[in-house]
């Protein structure tokens, strides 16, 4: 297969682009090994053929989603604003409280005591769904000839997570597992914890959220639950373009069981939770209603479909 390079310009700017970052990272996040991958990724799609060009251009709203989080470790969320521990806390309590006969209960506190082995498997089944799975829906929508569809679920994915990241700032916030282990002080750099997907690997042997866990290098970004979030832009856009039903069906029931795993798990509040889907309903009008109507942007928008079309 003979590569085809891009034009000087555009070669130009995909390798600057990727200087820039990395340079960023190495200077003010630390450099790892993955940031090299995903580097020589990039521009082997970019400069291989025009296919690969134009899914490397299609899959830019993601790359940015990813570096994005990875420069939040740039200035910690609980650097900028006080960690809400104990308000949260006492909010879920006093609008979901469970009685029972050891006195008032959050959800969180509940399922922590009443858990069982299924719904251990199918917590950490449901988790496992949270960033694959709308990207898997996306490159099918990709790959299935519906382009304009694609980069706007993109592009809300995108904008769903810039929101939820900048809410993460103005309200820096505890998740349960972190009040129930730790109290209501709270303390940088305490070490990301599995909480209630801890079942899952004692189940199945496969211990595979530890180490994503692990690596969680800021606790205090639970409100809003984007967790929640992805898989429902995901069923928005499944709806909105007459996807098959199946997709629709996939979709419907892997949200519904993160929004159960989040809170069943000690991962997030209920609140949490509606703030989760808060995001992905204010991230969809923003863009479909408001932001394509300004013609700058609808121009950009279709000028990218252009560039991403076979």
């Amino acid at each position: 297969m003979a590569v085809k390079l891009p034009p000087l310009r555009q070669a130009i700017a995909c390798l600057a682009a990727l200087g820039v970052w990395l340079a960023v990272t190495a200077l003010f996040v630390g450099f790892r090994p993955e940031h090299a991958v995903l580097a020589l990724l990039l521009a082997g799609m970019f400069f291989l053929t025009p296919s690969s060009r134009r899914l490397a251009l299609a899959l830019l709203p993601f790359f940015i989603f990813g570096i994005s989080y990875d420069w939040m470790n740039m200035v910690p969320n609980y650097t900028v604003n006080p960690v809400d521990t104990a308000g949260l806390y006492n909010t879920e309590k006093s609008l979901f409280g469970i009685a029972t006969a050891v006195g008032l209960l959050t959800p969180n506190e509940y399922f922590a005591i009443h858990h069982c082995d299924v719904a251990d498997v199918l917590a950490g089944v449901f988790y496992l769904c949270w960033v694959p799975l709308p990207i898997f829906f996306g490159l099918w929508l990709y790959f299935s000839g519906k382009r304009g569809a694609y980069l706007h679920f993109a592009v809300v994915f995108l904008l769903v997570n810039l929101i939820g990241f900048t809410f993460y700032y103005i309200h820096p916030a505890a998740p349960p597992w972190y009040v129930a282990m730790h109290g209501f002080e709270a303390v940088p750099g305490t070490p990301g914890s599995v909480a209630g997907l801890e079942g899952f690997g004692r189940i199945t042997g496969w211990n595979v959220f530890d180490g994503l866990y692990a690596r969680n290098s800021n606790v205090f970004a639970a409100m809003p639950s984007l967790h929640s979030a992805y898989t429902l832009v995901a069923f928005i856009y499944a709806v909105r373009a007459h996807s098959s039903g199946w997709w629709r069906c996939i979709l419907g029931v892997v949200t519904a069981g993160i929004w159960a795993t989040a809170v069943y798990t000690s991962h997030h509040y209920i609140l949490d939770v509606l703030g989760g889907i808060a995001c992905a309903l204010a991230g969809f009008v923003l863009f479909e209603y408001a932001l394509m109507r300004i013609p700058a942007v609808a121009r950009f928008m279709g000028r990218y479909v252009q560039q991403i079309k076979d």
